[in-house]
C-alpha cells in the first residue's frame, strides 16, 4: 500500500466546548489551531476540523442508516482506517471512558474477503464517527 496524503474534514458542531471534550479529551486527538468558533485536530496525521453552528438540525433529522452486515451504519460519517492493534486499543480506551456505541466494536465479514474490526458512535452533536482496524491493510480494497 502506498503512502497516503491527509486528508481534511470540516464538519459541523452545536457546541464547541462539547466537541473540545470529546474529540481532546475522550478521543485524545491532539489539538491544533483553534478560535472561539473552530477548532482543528489531529486525526492519526488527518486534519479534521469542527466548526460551531448554532441552531443545527439535530441528528434524528440529517442523519439515516443503511443496512451493512445487519447492522443499521449511520450516515454521513467519517473516521480513520487503522492497524487492528491500533483500532483494538481505541476501542478498549472507549469502551473504559463509557462511550455508548451505535454500533459496538465488532469483526465485519468475518472470514470474508475484506474483513475488518468497525465501530460507530456518535460525537455530542450527532455526528457519526467509524473507526475500523484490519490485520492486513491490503485489504481495505479488495473485491
Amino acid at each position: 500500500m502506498t503512502s497516503l496524503t491527509p486528508f481534511h474534514h470540516a464538519f459541523p458542531v452545536h457546541d464547541i466546548n462539547a466537541a473540545r471534550q470529546f474529540y481532546g479529551e475522550m478521543l485524545g486527538l491532539p489539538e491544533g489551531r483553534s478560535d472561539t468558533t473552530w477548532i482543528d485536530y489531529d486525526m492519526f496525521g488527518h486534519q479534521i476540523v469542527a466548526h460551531e453552528k448554532p441552531g443545527m438540525l439535530p441528528p434524528e433529522e440529517r442523519n439515516h442508516a443503511n443496512p451493512v452486515d445487519d447492522h443499521d451504519v449511520p450516515v454521513p460519517h467519517f473516521g480513520v482506517v487503522l492497524h487492528m492493534a491500533d483500532w483494538q486499543a481505541l476501542a478498549d480506551r472507549l469502551q473504559a471512558k463509557g462511550v455508548q456505541f451505535v454500533i459496538e466494536p465488532y469483526i465485519r465479514f468475518a472470514g470474508q474477503v475484506g474483513e475488518q474490526a468497525t465501530m460507530f458512535f456518535l460525537d455530542p452533536s450527532g455526528n457519526a464517527l467509524e473507526f475500523k482496524g484490519f490485520n492486513d491493510m491490503d485489504q481495505l480494497f479488495a473485491k
